[in-house]
């Protein structure tokens, strides 16, 4: 089950580079970058909740540059 979250957080990672606005590339990307947080903590992989984290903030920080 832990697997298949994985897998969908790779979905959605892959949806948001399909994306031509930029605004909604960096909130679905964002959603991806949470789920590989969870997915990472959930199987104990550290750096992957880690690079994905900060990837995160850094949308989060763009996000708010472009509002």
């Amino acid at each position: 089950m832990i697997e298949i979250f994985g897998y969908l957080a790779s979905l959605v990672t892959v949806a948001s580079f399909l994306m031509k606005d930029v605004r909604g590339l960096r909130i679905v990307n964002l959603i991806a970058c949470i789920m590989f947080v969870v997915y990472g903590m959930l199987i104990s992989s550290y750096p992957i909740a880690a690079v994905n984290l900060i990837v995160a903030i850094i949308n989060i920080a763009y996000l708010y540059k472009i509002k």
